[in-house]
């Protein structure tokens, strides 16, 4: 076998060095190694052979160290002349922390690289290790509070979870959405994931590292809606602020605003939206002074836009303008194949922190038979009452989730004289007027839910009512 060094009379400090530290480094690490000028492997001893599974060395001598050895970084110390004192490889399922050092020949130049394995087990690492996860925990926490400061994401692509053809095809467009400059619009139902589809979306876009904004039409007060898109200028009313408010517009300057709901927003404002789209400036309340702005648009609604641009309660120039990429989001009953992936990442992050419950796939099939007019959301709800319910158990069963699982909406029945009843039959048995009602009530309610897709507030104008008072009535029959 070759030795590591040539015999020369060189006078490089660093090589006359390693010449002498060379016996007692490898007497004492787990393995050594030497590279020539090119990278490839010039001698290895027998105990780094043994511990990358070659049972000759002679047959890697001569061959390039990334050959044997994928993730080395060996090249990089004879390309740099730079030491790597202290590194953790990755081989296979072995994690190696070695020491890396160039060495040069008489007219300064490198003519190769040793390697020494200090350590081919981390235990004695240990308290080293943990305190630098505990760092790295630290680390990612302060990134988190960080990006909820500045408006950041918390989504990625992988979190919108499907095998199905049609959420493949809903992230094939996703990153067709990311990788372009446009205005895209995201259709789906209520909780079917579109929040979620449109942080992905700017996660992965040119504008991943400027703010993320978001906000709810539906949410917001048809009087506050101009103010919280333009913002407001010192003294523009009686109680307003002395310094400038900034708007939406400003807030996701260079990043990417997300409308959701953009089906409920009132025709006065859609103008003015239409207007900062095309002309890249906006004009705060109460000022005269024009501010331009670099937004990306996402914009999600339940609503169908186009039937609503038909009857005339949305512009269709602002239509065309916000729907150059359509990505329509399936809800769940059209892709149950999900499901049982879905209730895997649901109850992982249910369980966080806590010990993990998994679920039947006779539970997953009982779940099948449900409509799901919550879509995504209903299931976490569902999966989340299911847990508690549990009382610690390991496994959710069929009987677990029949317990939680909301009823299906009967038809109501049908009235005496309406169903032709023979004269003489038994008269039903008379109830409390007040469960009448109530029954009634709720009949109403998940009716207008069925009519709008899930949407409440689109079931709350269709009934009649507020939102707040559709909520409590919601909240009380369920």
């Amino acid at each position: 076998m070759p030795m590591p060094f040539e015999p020369q009379s060189g006078n490089g400090l660093t090589r006359e060095l390693i010449e002498v530290l060379f016996p007692m480094f490898e007497q004492a690490s787990a393995g050594a190694i030497a590279v020539d000028r090119e990278g490839r492997i010039s001698w290895i001893n027998a105990r780094y052979a043994n511990l990358l599974g070659i049972a000759d060395a002679h047959t890697v001598i001569g061959r390039p160290v990334r050959a044997v050895i994928p993730h080395s970084r060996m090249p990089e110390v004879v390309e740099t002349g730079r030491p790597l004192l202290l590194d953790i490889m990755e081989y296979q399922s072995q994690q190696l922390v070695v020491t890396r050092l160039p060495f040069f020949d008489e007219q300064g130049r490198v003519s190769g690289a040793v390697a020494f394995v200090l350590y081919d087990d981390l235990q004695p690492l240990t308290p080293l290790v943990s305190k630098y996860r505990r760092l790295h925990q630290d680390l990612l926490a302060a990134k988190r509070a960080l990006a909820k400061r500045r408006r950041g994401t918390r989504y990625q692509l992988g979190d919108f979870v499907g095998a199905s053809p049609a959420a493949l095809e809903v992230k094939r467009r996703a990153r067709l959405a990311a990788g372009r400059d446009i205005p895209v619009l995201l259709l789906g139902e209520t909780g079917t994931g579109k929040e979620v589809l449109a942080q992905a979306i700017h996660s992965l876009s040119a504008r991943a590292e400027g703010p993320f904004v978001g906000v709810n039409l539906a949410a917001i007060p048809e009087n506050l809606l101009e103010a919280e898109f333009f913002g407001v200028a010192p003294g523009a009313y009686t109680g307003a602020e002395r310094r400038t408010r900034e708007g939406k517009f400003q807030l996701a300057h260079g990043g990417t605003l997300f409308l959701d709901e953009v089906g409920d927003m009132p025709q006065g404002l859609q103008a003015k939206l239409l207007r900062a789209l095309q002309e890249r400036e906006i004009e705060p309340l109460g000022s005269n002074q024009v501010v331009p702005v670099d937004v990306r648009v996402l914009a999600a609604t339940s609503r169908d836009l186009a039937a609503m641009v038909a009857e005339g309660s949305f512009r269709s120039d602002l239509y065309y303008r916000l729907n150059v990429l359509e990505i329509p989001i399936p809800p769940l009953r059209a892709r149950l194949a999900d499901l049982g992936i879905l209730c895997e990442a649901l109850l992982e992050d249910i369980c966080l922190g806590q010990e993990r419950v998994e679920i039947t796939g006779a539970a997953v099939a009982e779940l099948g038979r449900h409509p799901w007019p919550g879509n995504i959301r209903e299931l976490r709800n569902v999966l989340e009452r299911a847990f508690t319910m549990s009382e610690g158990a390991e496994v959710l069963e069929v009987d677990t989730l029949r317990r939680v699982l909301p009823a299906p909406v009967l038809p109501a029945p049908p009235h005496t004289e309406q169903a032709g009843a023979k004269p003489g039959a038994a008269e039903p048995e008379p109830r409390p007027l007040a469960e009448v009602l109530a029954r009634a009530e709720a009949e109403a309610i998940h009716a207008a839910l069925a009519r709008c897709g899930g949407n409440r507030s689109q079931a709350a104008r269709l009934l009649g009512v507020s939102r707040s008072v559709f909520y409590e009535k919601l909240a009380r029959h369920s």
